[in-house]
């Protein structure tokens, strides 16, 4: 059995030198790494420590006694214990400019090519942006209170949390106020979880372990008609949500990307991206890089419900848009019909390995976007090159995994054009990428 190291008592002194990609500061004392959170670049911080270990250590910024320049006070009360933000210290701009500057060298150093061009950073609000998210909800006995929210930094509570400054003003502005709603239930500790979606209505799915009370169904639909909300419930997996309120029409939520005259209906449990504004944008910068032709014959890999499909399917000749799940395909199919729009053709297909026998993959196109998830699209690059298209826009979650598919691209024959980075998530370590590749 490992023992534990002991930790010291007392703060040490540290000079911070860098910021990591997880967005703490980077110290070294007496030849050892220090992580710590809260401190920036160029700061003397007074730090305790968290946790230690044979290669590195971990602490926590006590007291700053010489700040950065570039340090704000974090809006949100909560900050230095939730773990759904990690900047909240850095000014908004120079957090953009951090993880820009990351992804830049991961590119580099991946492509070994330092020639492309960098676009300006797509940014949107900085507060209350989050339109998408998973909370999580507890009865803390010794409290007497219920707990709704992210959890804690360690992983192992839920924050004990009022308010939230990044989720959409609905639920952000609200959390006591659904606590409170929860609390009255009768099964209150039996409520798990609940998933948000904020569009042209507020929606939550309420995870439940045990059969809510006749009496709980009358007070959520008093809630849900009150507050104008959409509820559903969920007793298990995916399969068990049903909706709650309202009792009638369709089960969607709709956003709009007014640039392109697109409408897009969704089930509150789809993926769609978490930030409306800095989606928009995207969209329009990967059309804009593709630089679509009446002519043009495009293929969307990892295509969801049709966000990127149906926008580029105005500019262009054909669009076919390729995903993993059937239910999404459904969805892609449904948005086609809802925006009259006939030049798209939407296909599932396990993207984790080239489904060569499938008739959209024998077909030849001459753009590609391909937006993966964090795993990435290692397994179709090869693939997609046999078409031999003349721009490939692709768009990252996950800076490693786009530099590693960026340096297939460039064995393939292509070059890094351009590259930009977009602030989905603001006070947080997470960036989203976009970059164009041509035929060398």
């Amino acid at each position: 059995m490992t023992r534990r190291r002991k930790l010291p008592s007392e703060p040490v002194e540290l000079l911070v030198t860098a910021l990591t990609h997880e967005g703490r500061g980077l110290a070294t004392l007496n030849g050892k790494k220090v992580f710590v959170f809260g401190a920036l670049p160029g700061e003397t911080v007074l730090a305790r420590y968290t946790r230690r270990s044979g290669k590195y250590d971990e602490a926590d910024v006590v007291d700053v006694l010489e700040a950065s320049p570039d340090r704000v006070t974090p809006q949100c009360e909560y900050f230095t214990r939730c773990g759904g933000c990690s900047l909240q210290h850095l000014e908004a701009n120079k957090q953009i400019l951090h993880k820009q500057d990351a992804v830049l060298n991961l590119l580099q150093h991946a492509i070994g090519q330092d020639t492309f061009e960098v676009l300006p950073p797509i940014t949107g609000p900085i507060f209350h942006y989050r339109h998408k998210a998973r909370l999580g909800i507890r009865y803390v006995t010794k409290k007497e209170k219920l707990l709704i929210g992210f959890r804690e930094r360690d992983g192992r509570y839920i924050m004990d949390m009022d308010h939230c400054h990044v989720l959409a003003k609905e639920f952000g502005l609200q959390l006591r106020t659904l606590a409170d709603l929860f609390m009255s239930l009768s099964i209150y500790r039996e409520i798990a979880q609940i998933e948000i979606a904020v569009a042209d209505y507020p929606a939550m799915i309420i995870r439940h372990l045990s059969p809510f009370s006749d009496a709980d169904i009358t007070q959520l639909k008093t809630f849900a008609a009150q507050e104008n909300f959409h509820i559903y419930l969920q007793s298990g997996g995916p399969d068990t949500i049903i909706r709650l309120w309202p009792t009638s029409g369709e089960e969607r939520l709709r956003y709009h990307l007014s640039q392109h005259n697109v409408t897009l209906q969704f089930h509150p449990s789809d993926f769609t991206q978490i930030n409306p504004a800095v989606n928009e944008k995207m969209v329009s910068q990967a059309i804009s890089l593709l630089d679509l032709k009446a002519e043009d014959e495009v293929i969307d890999l990892f295509c969801g419900l049709g966000n990127f499909t149906l926008p580029m399917a105005r500019h262009c000749k054909q669009v076919v848009g390729v995903e993993g799940s059937e239910m999404m395909v459904s969805r892609g199919n449904e948005n086609a019909q809802i925006n009259h729009i006939d030049n798209v053709a939407f296909y599932a297909a396990n993207l984790e390995e080239p489904p060569v026998e499938a008739q959209w993959y024998k077909y030849r196109y001459n753009k590609v976007l391909l937006d993966p998830p964090r795993s990435g699209a290692a397994n179709m690059i090869s693939a997609l090159v046999q078409w031999k298209p003349t721009h490939i826009v692709y768009v990252s979650c996950h800076p490693a995994t786009m530099a590693r598919d960026a340096a297939n691209l460039v064995q393939a024959g292509y070059k890094l054009a351009k590259v930009g980075v977009m602030d989905m998530f603001p006070h947080t370590q997470h960036v989203e990428t976009m970059g164009l590749f041509i035929h060398a």
